[in-house]
C-alpha cells in the first residue's frame, strides 16, 4: 500500500512539475501549452525516457508508465472544457455571428466529415469506423488557433472572427458527435436509425431536466451562495455544479461532457457567467493538460518510425483537404480572400477533440490502439505545424488585395460586443447613475459587483452586469478588459478601488481609468497609482454647493458655472501631476494646514 501511494505521489509531482516548469519554458520557445503537454507525455513515456532508462537506470523513477490512476482527473479536464464552451455559447453570441457560425462553420463540419468519411471507407475501414474518423478529423484546434490570435490581439480581426465562428460551430458539434458515437459501437444492438433516435430522445430528456434544474435550482443556489460573500464557498459550489451535472448525465446514460456542456449553456445568460469562467479556467488548464499528457504517453512512436511516409502523407492530405474545403465554402459565400486564406490554413490541421473522439471510440470497441495510432500522430504533427502555418498565412495575406467594402462589412464585429465596452467596477448607487447616462448615449457598458441585490436590480433595468471580484485580473480580462475603451471605479471602498486600479493598470497601461475618490488625499494616492482621472466626493460636493450659493447670492448663472469650472480645473491640474514632487508636497502642506485650521 505504501509503495502504491508513493508511486501516485511520484506521478503527481512529475505532472505538477511539468505544468509549473516545463510548460512555461516551452511557451517561451513559442510552443502552445497543449503541444507542450503532448510532447512532455511522449518524452516521459516508455518510448523515449523509458528506452533511455534501460541504459541509465537512474532515470527510471522519472518514467511515467501507467496513466490509469489519472484517467478520471484527465476526463474532468474535458468536462471543464465543455462546461466553458457551454458558457461561451450564449444565444446572444450565436445570434450576432449566425451567418458565419451556421453558414461557414456548419458547412465546413458537414462537408469535411462526409469527405473524410468517404475517403476512410474507400481506404478499407468499416462504415462505423469511417464515420468516427470523419467526425474526429473534421475538427480543428480551438485552443491553439484562438491562442495564436489572442497573443497578437487579432481575435477581432476578419480572419480571427472567421476562425472563431468555425471553431465555435465545431465545438457545438462535439456534443452530438459524442452522442452519435455511442450508437456506432459494435455492441449496440438493433437498427442504427432507431438507436440514434432513442439516444436523441434520451439526450433531450436529460438536457431538459438539467435546463429546468439550472433555471429553478442552480441559479438561485448561486445567488444564495454569492450573498454569503465567501469566495471559497462560491468556488466549491461552481465545481459542484460542473461535476454534479456531469455525473447526473452519466447516470442517465449520456456522456459527462454532455452534462457539463448543457449546464454551462444554462448558466451562460446569468450574472455569474464571468466569475464561473475565471474559477473553472485554472482547473481546466491543468486537468486538460493532464489529459494531453496521457495522450502523449499513449502515442506510439514505433508507428511513426515504421511508417513515416504514410503518416506524413496522411498529415499533408488532412491539412490540404480541410484548407481547400474552407476556401471553397468561403468563395461560395463571397467572403474576402485574404482573411479566408489565413483562416483556412489555421483550420486545416486537426484538433484536441480528435483525441477525445478516438479515445471514446477505442473504449467503446470500435478501434484497436494500433488502428488509431496513425491518425493520432498525424493530428499531433498537424497541430505542431500551426505556428508555422500562421506565419505563412500572415505573409501570404499581405500579398493579396484588400477586401471590398461589402465583403469587409460582412465580417465586422457587431455593435456592443464585449471588446468595445466601458467597464464599471462597482454597480451601486453611483455606478448605476453613471451606467444610465452612458446608456442614454448608446455606449456599451459592462458592470461588475459583488452585491447580489445590486446585480438583480441592474439586470431588471436592462444593464449587462456580472458577479465577481474586480481585483482579480483574470476575472477582469474575462469581462473584456483587454479591448475595453475605459474603466470606471465607482465603489465606496478606498482599499479595493486601489487594488482594482493596480490590477487593471498592470495589464492595460494604456487604458483610461476614471475613479471615485473620497477626498483630495485619496485622489492624490490614486493619481500616484496611475489613475487617469480621480473625482473626489468632498471636492465635487463643495463645488456644487458653492455654485448653488453663488447663484442664490445674485451672481449670474454663467459666471457661477465658470468660477466652479475654473476651480475644478485647478484641482485637476494640481492633483493630476504626481510626478512633480514639489507640487505634491505643496498639496500635502495645504491639506495639513486645512486640517489644522479645522481642529483649531
Amino acid at each position: 500500500m505504501a509503495v502504491e501511494s508513493h508511486a501516485i505521489y511520484k506521478d503527481m509531482l512529475i505532472v505538477l512539475g511539468t505544468a509549473g516548469v516545463a510548460i512555461p519554458l516551452l511557451r517561451r520557445l513559442g510552443m502552445s501549452s497543449i503541444l507542450g503537454f503532448l510532447l512532455t507525455g511522449v518524452v516521459l513515456g516508455p518510448h523515449v525516457l523509458g528506452w533511455i532508462a534501460q541504459h541509465l537506470p537512474v532515470l527510471s523513477p522519472l518514467v511515467l508508465k501507467e496513466g490509469e490512476g489519472f484517467s478520471g482527473l484527465a476526463e474532468l479536464g474535458v468536462v471543464f472544457l465543455l462546461f466553458l464552451i457551454g458558457l461561451e455559447l450564449s444565444p446572444e453570441r450565436l445570434r450576432t455571428m449566425r451567418q458565419l457560425v451556421f453558414g461557414l462553420g456548419g458547412t465546413q463540419v458537414l462537408v469535411s466529415a462526409l469527405t473524410i468519411t468517404a475517403l476512410a471507407w474507400v481506404w478499407g475501414f468499416a462504415v462505423n469506423q469511417a464515420i468516427v474518423i470523419g467526425m474526429a478529423l473534421s475538427l480543428s484546434s480551438t485552443a491553439i488557433v484562438i491562442q495564436l490570435f489572442s497573443e497578437e490581439k487579432r481575435l477581432g480581426s476578419q480572419a480571427g472572427r472567421m476562425s472563431f465562428a468555425v471553431l465555435l460551430m465545431q465545438d457545438l458539434c462535439v456534443v452530438p458527435m459524442l452522442l452519435l458515437l455511442g450508437t456506432l459501437a459494435p455492441t449496440t444492438e438493433g437498427n442504427i436509425a432507431m438507436n440514434v433516435g432513442a439516444a436523441v430522445l434520451q439526450a433531450v430528456a436529460a438536457a431538459a431536466f438539467i435546463i429546468i434544474a439550472g433555471r429553478f435550482i442552480l441559479t438561485p443556489l448561486l445567488r444564495m451562495v454569492a450573498a454569503a460573500n465567501s469566495p471559497d464557498l462560491f468556488m466549491a459550489t461552481v465545481l459542484f455544479i460542473a461535476i454534479g451535472t456531469s455525473a447526473l448525465a452519466a447516470t442517465a446514460g449520456l456522456s459527462m461532457s454532455l452534462g457539463a456542456f448543457i449546464a454551462g449553456l444554462t448558466l451562460a445568460e446569468t450574472e455569474f457567467r464571468r466569475a464561473i469562467e475565471a474559477i473553472i479556467e485554472p482547473f481546466k488548464g491543468v486537468l486538460l493538460g493532464l489529459f494531453f499528457l496521457l495522450v502523449g504517453l499513449g502515442l506510439s512512436l514505433e508507428v511513426l518510425v515504421e511508417q513515416p511516409l504514410r503518416i506524413l502523407a496522411l498529415t499533408a492530405i488532412l491539412v490540404s483537404l480541410k484548407t481547400l474545403i474552407v476556401m471553397a465554402i468561403a468563395w461560395v459565400m463571397k467572403l474576402p480572400r485574404a482573411p479566408t486564406l489565413e483562416s483556412a490554413l489555421l483550420l486545416g490541421p486537426g484538433g484536441e477533440f480528435a483525441f477525445v473522439l478516438f479515445g471514446a471510440a477505442t473504449a467503446a470497441g470500435l478501434f484497436r490502439n494500433d488502428e488509431t495510432a496513425p491518425f493520432l500522430i498525424a493530428v499531433t504533427l498537424s497541430m505542431m505545424a500551426l505556428p508555422l502555418l500562421g506565419r505563412f498565412a500572415k505573409a501570404a495575406r499581405r500579398k493579396l488585395p484588400a477586401p471590398n467594402v461589402a465583403a469587409a462589412q460582412y465580417l465586422l464585429p457587431p455593435e456592443g460586443i464585449e471588446g468595445s465596452n466601458i467597464i464599471i467596477a462597482g454597480f451601486g448607487r453611483v455606478g448605476r447613475i453613471v451606467a444610465d447616462m452612458l446608456k442614454e448615449q448608446e455606449l456599451p457598458v459592462v458592470g461588475i459587483d459583488l452585491d447580489v441585490e445590486n446585480l438583480a436590480a441592474a439586470r431588471k433595468s436592462g444593464h449587462r452586469v456580472f458577479y465577481g471580484d474586480a481585483t482579480d485580473i483574470s476575472f477582469l480580462m474575462r469581462c473584456g478588459l483587454a479591448e475595453a475603451k475605459a474603466l470606471a471605479i465607482t465603489m465606496d471602498n478606498p482599499s479595493r478601488a486601489h487594488e482594482i486600479l493596480k490590477a487593471a493598470r498592470s495589464e492595460r497601461p494604456d487604458i483610461k481609468i476614471i475613479a471615485r475618490a473620497r477626498d483630495e488625499r485619496h485622489a492624490m494616492k490614486m493619481y500616484e497609482a496611475g489613475v487617469t482621472e480621480a473625482v473626489p466626493e468632498t471636492t465635487e460636493a463643495s463645488l456644487q454647493l458653492a455654485e448653488a450659493l453663488l447663484v442664490e447670492a445674485g451672481v449670474p448663472m454663467g459666471l457661477a458655472i465658470a468660477a466652479v469650472h475654473e476651480r475644478r480645473d485647478g484641482y485637476r491640474k494640481l492633483l493630476g501631476r504626481p510626478n512633480r514632487k514639489e507640487e505634491v508636497a505643496r498639496m500635502r502642506n495645504r491639506l495639513k494646514k486645512r486640517m489644522q485650521t479645522s481642529v483649531d
